[in-house]
């Protein structure tokens, strides 16, 4: 895949308003899952959890960063003219934030870090499709979400970590 060449290289003030439109839509609709996040519940806390699992405190800023990185380079890919890489960037997207958004319900709601690791294992290979697609298209964009991808094979080691640590075998 080769990348698209945008008209315009660079932000300017007539960014500002989609960029931050972008960027508060995606904290709003990433940040949903947060409404199924329970780790106060009796069925987390009696989970054996790995030693490198985090301060619980650290994912909210970790996810609010993330999300924010994510809304930029959303906006960066939408900005571009219309073409089927740019098609193909934002569908991807759209599916990997509905990915996203199922992990917290099938973790803490279902009780299920079985079923979660699976929703986690699809999710990191939509974003490294969405990686791909954006990099077509605004190799800027691309990058802005390495850090998401990082965050989310972490994610998933800790997901199998309390999946193995747990589980009734």
């Amino acid at each position: 895949m080769s990348t698209l060449v945008s008209n315009r290289s660079g932000l300017g003030s007539d960014d500002i308003g989609g960029l931050l439109l972008s960027i508060v839509a995606i904290n709003l609709i990433g940040s949903s899952g947060v409404v199924f996040t329970s780790p106060g519940s009796a069925w987390f806390q009696s989970l054996t959890l790995p030693w490198f699992y985090p301060p619980s405190v650290l994912f909210g800023i970790v996810w609010t960063a993330l999300f924010t990185l994510m809304g930029i380079a959303l906006y960066l890919v939408y900005r571009t003219p219309d073409s089927k890489a740019r098609t193909n960037a934002l569908a991807l997207f759209g599916i990997q934030m509905v990915v996203n958004v199922a992990w917290s319900p099938t973790f803490f709601t279902l009780e299920r870090p079985d079923i979660a690791l699976g929703v986690i294992v699809v999710l990191f290979g939509l974003i490294v499709g969405t990686i791909r697609w954006f990099r077509v298209v605004d190799r800027r964009a691309a990058l802005l979400l390495v850090p998401y991808l990082l965050w989310v094979g972490f994610a998933t080691l800790l997901t199998a970590s309390i999946w193995y640590l747990n589980a009734p075998f």
